[in-house]
């Protein structure tokens, strides 16, 4: 197993795609930061509450302006590239034939998706706090949606629970990738699907609107003092998914 992981970090880290999307996130960093600069250090909640970013709540509001590009770029071009392309490059046949069992070949790609997107998400947790507290206002407290104004252990509680359900989020948006990267022939076609999939999942209920805007969503679940959206939406999305992963992956013939 410990081989197979490592086996597939070192395809996935030797892919020029991997490499190039990586290089070009870690421009955007730069980029919406400065962005943010020119633009008076103002940012929003939602497309109806503005704010004002100082250096406690900087890390949440930088992640709002590149969920956008993880959700839609970044997790379907590297899940397409993991899962469906190996397979139409023949990369994945020479693992295949191999004594592995098919279904940890799943779980090791899965994780590996994972693991990137928590690194990108950790990476832009560091840059907007330290760029927080470097370029913006320091405060003793802040204020985030919902009215609800902390100090600094509480904003960095906060913090790390918005990056948290994030993540959760940004994994159900990995699974369903996987599913159409699996179904479709080819990475082109994969990442269309997931894309379409993204966008019409909020045609099929409202509630699903937190793949198309991640932050908003999670900024309003965290101003909610009931809210029960993580138990009862997102951990069953993820569930389901998962389940219609294993179904597929196995049916799949992959070295026909």
């Amino acid at each position: 197993m410990t081989g197979l992981f490592i086996s597939e970090l070192e395809r996935t880290f030797k892919r020029k795609k991997t490499a190039a999307v990586l290089a070009v996130y870690a421009g955007l960093l730069a980029v919406i930061w400065l962005f943010l600069f020119q633009m008076g250090g103002i940012s929003f909640f939602d497309a109806d509450h503005d704010v004002k970013i100082d250096s406690l709540n900087s890390a949440p509001l930088f992640l709002r302006e590149l969920s956008f590009v993880i959700t839609f770029i970044v997790i379907p071009m590297f899940v397409a590239d993991s899962f469906n392309g190996e397979y139409t490059s023949g990369a994945l046949r020479m693992v295949l034939i191999r004594p592995h069992h098919r279904l940890k070949l799943f779980f090791v790609k899965w994780t590996v998706q994972c693991l990137l997107v928590f690194f990108i998400l950790c990476i832009t947790w560091v840059v907007g706090t330290c760029l927080g507290k470097v370029a913006m206002p320091h405060v003793n407290e802040t204020t985030f949606l919902g009215g609800h104004t902390l100090g600094t252990l509480g904003a960095l509680l906060y913090s790390l629970k918005f990056y948290g359900i994030c993540f959760c989020i940004f994994i159900a948006v990995i699974s369903i990738a996987s599913i159409m990267s699996i179904l479709m022939p080819n990475s082109i076609l994969s990442y269309v699907a997931t894309i379409g999939a993204l966008i019409g999942s909020v045609y099929v209920s409202d509630k699903l609107s937190f793949f198309f805007s991640v932050t908003d969503s999670v900024f309003h679940e965290l101003s909610s003092s009931n809210s029960e959206f993580l138990v009862n939406l997102l951990f069953p999305i993820l569930l389901i998914s998962l389940i219609i992963n294993l179904f597929v992956w196995k049916k799949k013939e992959w070295v026909g």
